[in-house]
Order: C-alpha cells, then structure tokens, then sequence
C-alpha cells in the first residue's frame, strides 16, 4: 500500500486587510498585511519540514478585487516557493473574481505565466495531478457565478428564493458531474480531493460576514458529503470547522478558516491551516494552529469605582498586552466618567507594548430623566424640584430635607 498524499489545505487570506494596524515604516505595506504574510511563511516552513505532495488553497488571496501591486508581488513569491515544493492548486474564490467578467482574476496571471507547478482553478473541473507519493485526482469547485451557472435556465417570473433553488439544484449537478470525472480519472487506490469555495448549509459563519460581495450562495452539505471523494477542502468562511465531524458515511468536509483574526468577532478563535494524509478510503487530518495576532477586550464597570483611571490600569495589569490588539470597554456612571483620564491610559497601553489601541469604549450610564407630565408650566416651583430631585435619584430622607428647606424659602418670600 502506498504512503499517503501530504496535502496542505489553507484558505481566505485576505492580503491587504488593514483593520487595527499602521503603515510599517520599513515595507511601507500595512502591518495587518504584513501578520497574513507571517502567516502564509510559518506554513510554508510546516509544508517544507513536513515534506508536503499538494498544496490546495482554496480560494480569497487578496482582501480587494483590484490588489495592490505590492501585496500581489508578495503573495506570489510565497506561492512560487509552493509552488517548488509541490503541486499547487489556486481555487477562484469571490474576492478573486473581478467584476467584468472580461477581466482576469486577482490570480490569473499564474495561468498566464504558465507557472510550472501551479494549476489556477477557475472552471468546475477534475485532474489527475502526479505528486511524489502517487497520483491524486482534484475536483475544483469554484466560487459559483449566478450569471453563468445559470444562463441557461428560463428565471421569468421566478421569486429570489425560486431563483436560489434552481442555482442549487445547477450546482448540485455541477458537483455530482465533478465526482463522475474523479472515478473516470482515478483508478481503485487513487485518493480524490474536492475543493471548493462557497457557503454550506449548516455552516457556523464568522467575520466574513462583513466582507461579502453581493447575496451569497449556499450548498447543501449532502452534495458535498459524497463517498466518492476522500476530503472536501473548503473556503469562504473564516471559522475552521469540520461540518461531517459526527459522520461516518461521509468524508471530511472541512473549512481551513482564515489564518489570520479579521476582527473582534473572531478575538477567541484559533486561526491555522489542515494538514491532510490523504488516502483512499483512509484519510486523516489535523488542524495546525497558526500564530495569528492576538485580539483582546478588557471589560471594566466603573460605575461605583472612585478612582476608574486606576481600576482601569489595574485591569490591564492583570492581562499580557505585549503586541495584542487591545480595545478597552469601561461602563461609567456620569460622576466616575469625569474622573476618567483617557491619556493615562493611553500611555500605559504604549508602555505595555500593544500593538495597536483599538479604542476606548464609554458606556456612560445615564440616568433616565423623570417626564414632567404634559403640561408642566401647570406645576409649582417645589413640585417641578421634587421632580427634579426624583430624576437625579436623590435618596428619599434627604430628599424630603430639601425640599422642607426649599419649601421654607419659597413661604418666606
């Protein structure tokens, strides 16, 4: 029997994402860009030591349509160094896709370079790919394009979701077609490898969410938990996820996630890439935790606190800042928020080593005012200070001190 096929599976990379960060002094390239770039070399590094056969990315290298020449210049010299180490397939993702369809894709110019060792999946196809442990078949499954996917289906007088139906059920026969192609290529001990990017039903959705282009399109998971591949490698959304993990009739159909945190929505997720031990009948495959940047909130009440600037700095003591992404979310009552020295915490925050300040966040709790009725010229002087005293939260004995010596006032005139 023959060894397994080495696949590294990575996905949604988003080069050129700028959230929480500055322009670095040496590359001139954002520093958020420049932990995606981190990110893609420590896999490099994995798939290196660990002798990779196949590398599948699937799909999303820029974070723009139309990247920066920069950031297209150093995403290729990272899948060119792939590229030496194995077989390279280059899925078509959404964000990869221009708008005129006459125009090349963020990752066409590796097709039309004709750079050995790389295959740009941009059609929904099967091959048969020679790595150094034995024959592998892909089936790729790109970003499917309303437009095209359904030319020929008559949608006059159909509704949005009558029109979202027939695009499943096109693509549905899109990937049963797929799955033909890899039995016709392989032969009885030939792992075959689905990769696709698309949203699955019953997905967990992550930061994605606020990066989409236009309405998404959604997969049924059974068109994709077909026993006819070994492992469907995934991207779109950003959370890693194992969406057959309970499933033994069907194979690994797997999310790599993003390598790299796009936002506080993802402050808790560990971000990485699969290593894959690709077989027929017999797949393995783990995830690698990758060392994305560090996102954190400290969340503080300060509304009963004498001193908020020091609980505040108290807090952050308690939590390792060192090149964090830190936002602060402090809860203040009106008289705490003027005691609040913003630049001392600032301060603290440099000296702490944070990568970046996210914000300082004031939920001041403010006390609802008492409404006065509908006509309060009709009230009289005590009456609009007992209201008054009412909106403050005047404690009750004190309150009616004051208004005894008030009412002495107003009868003494």
């Amino acid at each position: 029997m023959s060894e397994p096929i080495r696949v590294l599976h990575f996905a949604d990379a988003h080069i050129g994402l700028q959230s929480y960060g500055a322009t670095d002094n040496e590359t001139g390239l954002s520093s958020r860009a420049l932990d995606v770039l981190a990110r893609i070399d420590e896999m490099i590094e994995y798939a290196r030591e660990g002798d990779v056969d196949l590398v599948i990315f699937a799909g999303d290298a820029f974070r723009s349509r139309s990247p920066n020449p920069t950031y297209q210049r150093e995403f290729a010299r990272r899948i060119r160094q792939l590229s030496q180490l194995a077989p390279t397939v280059l899925l078509v993702g959404n964000h990869d896709l221009p708008l005129n369809a006459a125009k090349a894709s963020t990752v066409d110019i590796f097709q039309t370079l004709d750079v050995p060792g790389i295959w740009v999946a941009e059609e929904y196809e099967a091959r048969r790919i020679e790595t150094k442990r034995g024959a592998v078949v892909v089936g790729a499954a790109p970003y499917p394009i309303r437009a095209r996917l359904l030319a020929d289906v008559d949608l006059r007088g159909k509704t949005i979701a009558e029109q979202d139906d027939a695009l499943r059920g096109v693509l549905g026969e899109r990937l049963r077609a797929l799955s033909i192609q890899a039995d016709d290529l392989a032969d009885a001990a030939t792992p075959r490898l689905l990769t696709g990017h698309f949203s699955v039903a019953g997905a967990i959705w992550g930061s994605e969410r606020g990066v989409m282009l236009g309405r998404d399109v959604v997969v049924d998971l059974e068109a994709l938990a077909d026993p006819s591949w070994d492992y469907v490698a995934l991207g779109h959304i950003h959370r890693h996820q194992n969406l057959t993990a309970d499933r033994e009739d069907a194979p690994p159909v797997v999310y790599s996630g993003s390598p790299e945190r796009i936002d506080f929505c993802e402050e808790y997720e560990v971000k990485g890439f699969c290593w894959v031990e690709l077989a027929r009948a017999g797949t393995t495959w783990e995830f690698v935790e990758l060392g994305a940047r560090k996102l954190l909130t400290l969340t503080m009440d300060c509304r009963a606190i004498e001193n908020p600037t020091g609980e505040a700095l108290a807090e952050m003591k308690r939590h390792d800042l060192k090149d964090a992404v830190v936002r602060l979310v402090i809860k203040l009552s009106p008289e705490s928020e003027t005691l609040l020295n913003d630049s001392v915490i600032v301060k603290e925050l440099k000296r702490a080593g944070v990568f970046h300040i996210s914000g300082i966040s004031k939920e001041v709790d403010r006390r609802a005012r008492a409404r006065l009725g509908v006509s309060p010229e009709g009230l009289t002087p005590l009456q609009l200070l007992a209201r008054y005293f009412e909106g403050r939260e005047v404690e009750a004995g004190r309150r009616e001190e004051l208004l005894k010596l008030a009412r002495e006032i107003v009868e003494g005139e």
